[in-house]
């Protein structure tokens, strides 16, 4: 009998395997399940070859093959029991029927005072195609409380369109001095830009234009519970 864990990770596989014929990688497997660390992947996938369900493909890097399936086990268990959720932009993991991809994650964006930027992918965020569209977006996820009044909080993963021009009003990532990142809402006064927080506590931040560049816009909001 497998524990949830393993039967869960079996699923989201063959899932993976049946939509694009290729296997997850560990990053997302681990990302499946809510899992701090790929190590937990390797000891749950190591039980599943052990117990039959999968089989390790030599000569190919992290190939894998179901063999097969728990009984009763459908496509419907890998959402039910798929914990992150976006719960800004009208987007819900828990009830998407459409295939999925994965986008990277670049690293930390300050919502509270600047931060050095961050451009390298450290993991990837599962988002429906049908959401995605034409655009090209990354994630980044938010370090401080700035915008704890627009419902970004610590620990969030905020989906960003990328883009180099945003309206007056919108939630932005900035680059400050081509050398800090920051989340703030940008609101643009003459020759220069004004970058709001969303909480009382932080001061707005005026800048020259000059020194502001924005990276994107934000999209939607990934929070794991």
């Amino acid at each position: 009998m497998l524990t949830k864990k393993q039967k869960n990770l079996l699923i989201f596989i063959n899932e993976k395997l049946k939509r694009t014929g290729i296997s997850p990688s560990y990053d997302e497997m681990r990302i499946s399940l809510n899992l701090k660390s790929k190590s937990g992947i390797h000891r749950l996938i190591s039980a599943l070859e052990e117990r039959g369900f999968i089989k390790r493909l030599p000569h190919k890097a992290r190939a894998l093959e179901v063999i097969k399936l728990p009984e009763n086990a459908g496509a419907q268990d890998l959402y039910n029991n798929f914990s992150p959720k976006i719960i800004k932009g009208g987007l819900d993991l828990n009830k998407i029927d459409d295939e999925e991809v994965f986008i990277p994650v670049l690293g930390k964006i300050a919502a509270g005072a600047p931060i050095v930027a961050l451009e390298n992918q450290t993991e990837s965020l599962p988002l429906s195609k049908s959401f995605l569209g034409s655009n090209e977006y990354f994630a980044l996820k938010v370090e401080g409380d700035s915008m704890i009044d627009a419902g970004i909080n610590t620990g969030d993963y905020v989906i960003i369109k990328k883009t180099n021009i945003a309206e007056n009003g919108k939630i932005v990532v900035a680059l400050i001095d081509d050398h800090e990142a920051t989340l703030k809402r940008m609101r643009k006064k003459g020759p220069s830009i004004a970058l709001e927080s969303a909480n009382p506590a932080y001061e707005t931040k005026i800048y020259n234009n000059e020194r502001v560049k924005i990276q994107g816009v934000l999209a939607s909001l990934y929070r794991k519970f």
